[in-house]
């Protein structure tokens, strides 16, 4: 266990909390002395982690740096459900072997942020997939419909007459059930999954245990600054990524942001942090992407990618290495050359790239996307503000 006092965990645990159910029982909790089995369930219906959801992955390193127990649960017989959280209709449902090879790619990313010699990974069809059928009505009997129906996402389903499937109830029963089965003491998760987390204290209780405390962490918003981050509306920073883009990604979100990225994605100290808020904006962020970078890549990694944009962006220098494409020939049209050199994956997104003037030859903006091009060797095509090639004619 850390040496540290109660109330120094707590202040280490409660930054960047959007609420925690509840703040005496965590306080009580890390009073007992003793390692608390801290939970985090995963669903592993989508195979990439990006870093919204590091926010609520680095909370669970802060516990396990305290000492505590870290249990990452891959929730691999839920996953065949789906999480019905803020869905409007429901999900369709995965194979045990779509949600197998999912988590595996989880559990490899997820040590990007937690220690893997201190992290217990486990799945969460060791006791519910060998449930009998009377346990399942035992455990269905715990919850009401109408408790069921508290949820917004079923009170608007149900109120517009869209289905809502049987199965969808028993995914909130089934987490709370992990709980029951891992006697958690802790357990984190976004604020889209309040109302599985308070399910999981209520069944806790109906199971003779002391109810979770339940960390609620917020959701981060996209490059964008207004959707939530997700791979589906293109707003996201893997935890995957290169450094050099990762840190053209940061770079990119509003000023607005900043303070907020500082706060649940890294841990730069808020002094410091309030005194970077100070200065220029543009400098504050750079060192926000530099602290993201690093924990992902390094410290090296982050400060060579800091110089290349600088490079890049602020002194309009060409990147230091950028990828080489074989063409078959000198001359074509726009729409052809980023097809062929995978800056687009169609011919109708490469026209969108040229009317939105993102796309350059040589130096010169493309402006006409029918136009023939003649591509000199060893020209740089350039799309967007960070995706560059060196065009090779055979």
């Amino acid at each position: 266990m850390s040496a540290i006092t109660v109330d120094e965990q707590l202040t280490i645990l409660q930054r960047g909390t959007a609420a925690i159910t509840t703040g005496e029982e965590l306080r009580k909790k890390l009073s007992l002395g003793r390692p608390l089995r801290v939970k985090l369930g995963l669903d592993p219906s989508a195979p990439d982690i990006h870093l919204g959801h590091a926010v609520v992955l680095r909370k669970l390193r802060e516990f396990q740096d305290l000492g505590h127990e870290v249990v990452a649960l891959v929730g691999d017989f839920t996953g065949r459900i789906g999480d019905p959280s803020g869905k409007s209709e429901t999900r369709r449902q995965l194979t045990e072997d779509q949600v197998r090879a999912n988590a595996r790619t989880y559990e490899q990313q997820i040590f990007k942020i937690l220690d893997p010699q201190r992290t217990r990974v486990d799945f969460n069809s060791t006791w519910l997939a060998p449930m009998d059928f009377a346990q399942v009505c035992e455990l269905a009997a715990k919850v009401t419909v109408a408790r069921m129906l508290e949820r917004d996402d079923f009170a608007t389903r149900f109120r517009e007459s869209r289905p809502i499937h049987l199965h969808e109830f028993f995914y909130a029963l089934m987490q709370g059930y992990d709980s029951v089965a891992l006697q958690a003491d802790i357990e984190l998760g976004g604020t889209d999954q309040t109302f599985n987390l308070m399910m999981a204290r209520e069944i806790q209780r109906d199971y003779g245990q002391e109810p979770e405390v339940a960390v609620i962490m917020p959701l981060l918003e996209g490059t964008d600054g207004v959707q939530k981050m997700s791979k589906s509306l293109g707003n996201y920073i893997g935890v995957d990524e290169p450094p050099g883009d990762m840190f053209g990604k940061v770079m990119s979100i509003p000023d607005a942001l900043i303070a907020r990225y500082f706060d649940i994605c890294t841990r730069v100290a808020m002094a410091r942090v309030h005194e970077l808020l100070a200065g220029n904006p543009r400098d504050a962020k750079a060192a926000l992407a530099r602290a993201i970078v690093a924990d992902f890549h390094g410290e090296a990694a982050a400060q060579a990618a800091a110089d290349e944009f600088e490079r890049v962006f602020s002194r309009r220098e060409l990147p230091a290495d950028m990828p080489e494409v074989l063409l078959p020939g000198a001359a074509t049209t726009a729409l052809d050359l980023l097809v062929a050199c995978g800056m687009a994956a169609s011919r109708g997104e490469a026209r969108r790239l040229v009317q939105q003037g993102g796309v350059s030859l040589g130096g010169q903006r493309v402006t006409d996307p029918l136009a023939a091009v003649t591509v000199p060797d060893g020209s740089v095509l350039q799309v967007g503000p960070r995706r560059f090639a060196r065009l090779r004619v055979s």
